[in-house]
């Protein structure tokens, strides 16, 4: 389908979300890519993640850019050739672009019971304020997506989802998610402030570094 929705979080920030309903064919065709690209997406074996990264493609076309735009660093990062920032997520059935003159981080995941189970391995001081009985995927999935985000601005591999980052308490119906890493290892102390929003059983959740 055509675009989902697109989020104005300022005037020179936007998001840009797109419901995948079209087949790898559909999305493949008119889709330029870069042989990098294209050889990228021959050595995915799900066609789900197929769908995901071509959507993408689809996304930067309705902000102006094409595959073409689109660079990594040495971590895998993605930048825009005009210097723009850009953070990039799919999942399943939707895909989703942040692009910004600030550095920043986005991250979209289904609500799923898994969460649950996989919990510990990112939640510690989280587990003070959640309620198991009090809509539980749904405060994980913010979690998670919240320091999925702040993974992909910091662009560090040796942060630690459970131990340098903190998600405060938060109410499902602000929209807004407080957090802050604290990381001794990479001598790293900082304040971030997160939106997040809930659609089709999806929540998306993104920021910006210097948005305290």
């Amino acid at each position: 389908m055509p675009l989902y929705k697109k989020i104005n979080l300022n005037e020179n920030t936007q998001i840009y979300v797109w419901k995948i309903t079209e087949d790898f064919d559909t999305l493949f065709k008119e889709t330029p890519l870069r042989d990098v690209s294209l050889a990228r997406l021959e050595k995915m074996l799900s066609k789900t993640h197929q769908c995901g990264f071509l959507s993408v493609r689809h996304l930067l076309k309705e902000a102006g850019y094409s595959d073409f735009d689109l660079i990594y660093d040495e971590n895998g990062k993605p930048n825009l050739k005009d210097r723009k920032h850009i953070s990039i997520t799919h999942s399943f059935g939707f895909s989703a672009i942040i692009i910004s003159n600030e550095n920043v981080g986005i991250d979209l995941e289904m609500n799923r019971e898994k969460i649950i189970r996989i919990a510990d391995k990112f939640i510690d001081s989280e587990f003070d304020y959640l309620d198991k009985q009090n809509q539980y995927i749904e405060h994980l999935s913010v979690i998670w997506g919240a320091k999925e985000a702040l993974y992909k601005m910091c662009n560090s591999r040796s942060l630690s989802f459970k131990q340098d980052m903190h998600v405060h308490k938060f109410d499902l119906n602000s929209e807004i998610v407080t957090a802050h890493i604290d990381s001794k290892q990479l001598n790293f102390n900082q304040n971030f402030r997160l939106h997040f929003e809930s659609f089709e059983n999806y929540t998306l959740v993104y920021g910006l570094e210097n948005n305290e």
